[in-house]
């Protein structure tokens, strides 16, 4: 069962819509009747929709395997009120974090198995609020940025990045771009905010990605097996995009996240088992 809602933060409202566990699934993968959480994290003037209903397939996919899954449209975006590029990365934090207060006002969910699932620009939001967040518990990371300010000017291109400078904002696809958006970006390294996070995390990436170097999966599974707690896989898959656009990519980016999935879970009984 699907779900349309909205979410209040701060003055604006957040469109989202939750994808509630099949219960022959959920019965059989729950603790106790309580689900893990999914929270879909989109990219830069994205939606909860995806490219080619990439977040669609995803949380539907999830759904099934016995997952309570969320999808949401940042401020500006999708259906959401507001401007997106009035907003700074710190904004899409903290709206990353009222998502998490939702699903967790939520009783049959496990506050022990919170996942944030970040693409593109959400990557690197979903390792931003890990770092801020104690209760996000696990990381999904597909063709995440690591250099927000650099990787989002190359995308909007160097004119675009001026003009807002200059005058205080530009258009890039009907979208106004604050300077204060690209200012907030300045410093902002989310790898190296990696240290802070002590759960587990997935990392993905397509090898023929021309929007976000593949080379960003190698420095961020660097970056988390630097720490002490928490374990890091990374998957490559060939020839994919960075929407991971063709059937062949997206069902092999669904497989490889799904099976993850079930695996930290399994982790997780089996380190209860061996406590108890």
């Amino acid at each position: 069962m699907e779900r349309h809602f909205t979410m209040n933060w701060n003055h604006e409202q957040l469109a989202a819509t939750i994808h509630y566990p099949e219960m022959d699934n959920a019965e059989k993968g729950a603790d106790h009747c309580r689900w893990p959480l999914v929270i879909i994290c989109h990219g830069f003037i994205g939606n909860r929709i995806g490219t080619d209903r990439l977040f669609v397939k995803t949380a539907r996919r999830l759904s099934r395997q016995g997952f309570m899954v969320i999808r949401f449209d940042y401020v500006g975006c999708g259906e959401s009120s507001g401007e997106y590029g009035a907003q700074g990365l710190n904004h899409l934090v903290e709206q990353t974090r009222r998502a998490i207060d939702y699903g967790l006002e939520i009783d049959c969910i496990d506050p022990e198995r919170v996942i944030l699932l970040g693409h593109s620009l959400g990557g690197a939001v979903a390792v931003l609020t890990a770092a801020k967040d104690k209760r996000v518990k696990s990381l999904v990371l597909w063709a995440a940025v690591a250099n927000p300010l650099s990787d989002i000017v190359r995308i909007v291109g160097d004119s675009v990045y001026e003009q807002a400078v200059k005058s205080g904002q530009a258009d890039y696809s009907g979208y106004r771009l604050t300077a204060g958006f690209f200012e907030s970006m300045t410093g902002q390294h989310p790898f190296q905010e990696a240290g802070k996070f002590n759960g587990d995390v997935l990392v993905v990436h397509g090898s023929a990605d021309e929007d976000v170097p593949v080379d960003y999966c190698f420095l961020y599974q660097k970056m988390f097996w630097l720490r002490s707690l928490g374990q890091c896989d990374k998957e490559v898959i060939l020839q994919a995009n960075h929407t991971f656009s063709s059937s062949e990519h997206t069902a092999q980016l669904l497989k490889i996240t799904t099976d993850w999935l079930h695996s930290i879970n399994k982790r997780r009984e089996e380190w209860n088992d061996w406590m108890i």
